[in-house]
């Protein structure tokens, strides 16, 4: 076949959705890091969300995954990747993989990514999307977020998409000095905060911007 005939029939028909959203969802409201502006721009967010929701999977705002569960706005994505602070090769985990659509943005930014999920369903499901999408630098597992994943640590990145209560210690134990870990913090009113471990072990943090997170739960399903 004709190579410009069939480019030309391959056209991803949300490729302009996801620019638009870059550029206007992104870039307009200051995120920076290219290399999360270009993953952004290359995952494909609709194959994310449930069939019926994927003509607005580039709106500006949270959309129901099922399971009483949520796959984060554009914005609230690229944030948190961009806060992270991390190196394309270094390794990171993420609590609450849900849609699998952060952990494939992580994934497409080169990072080593470990995933967990305390719900079976979504687990499964975000591990053959995943897998369908060919990103190998992931490893996905059902297990319970507020334990982190300890026989990998540390991590140079953690990243938490559920709102604790507070700081879960357990996690900043498996930060490596130097590294960052970014959490919606809070019950009633959330702020995203980016905590950051120092060489002596003490944490110092910042808050970004106010947030709405599902809470961070123990156990599984």
């Amino acid at each position: 076949m004709n190579k410009q005939k069939k480019d030309k029939d391959s056209v991803d028909p949300f490729q302009e959705m996801r620019e638009r959203m870059v550029k206007h969802q992104l870039v307009g409201r200051g995120v920076l890091d290219q290399t999360v502006l270009a993953a952004l721009g290359t995952v494909p967010r609709e194959v994310f969300v449930p069939p019926e929701l994927r003509e607005r999977a580039y709106a500006d705002g949270p959309l129901p995954i099922g399971h009483e569960q949520t796959i984060s706005q554009p914005f609230v994505v690229a944030a948190m990747s961009e806060a992270l602070a991390v190196c394309r090769g270094q390794r990171v985990l993420e609590v609450g993989t849900g849609s699998g659509y952060q952990t494939a943005v992580l994934a497409e930014m080169g990072l080593q990514v470990y995933t967990v999920e305390r719900i079976g369903a979504l687990a499964r499901q975000a591990g053959s999307l995943i897998g369908q999408l060919g990103y190998e630098s992931v490893q996905v597992k059902c297990s319970d977020g507020y334990d982190g994943w300890v026989e990998e640590a540390p991590f140079d990145g953690i990243l938490v998409t559920a709102a604790a209560p507070e700081l879960p210690t357990v996690l900043v134990d498996q930060l490596k000095p130097g590294g960052r870990l970014v959490i919606p913090v809070g019950r009633f009113s959330q702020d995203l905060r980016v905590y950051r471990k120092h060489g002596d072990g003490a944490v110092s943090y910042k808050e970004l911007f106010p947030v709405r997170f599902v809470p961070l739960l123990h156990g599984t399903t």
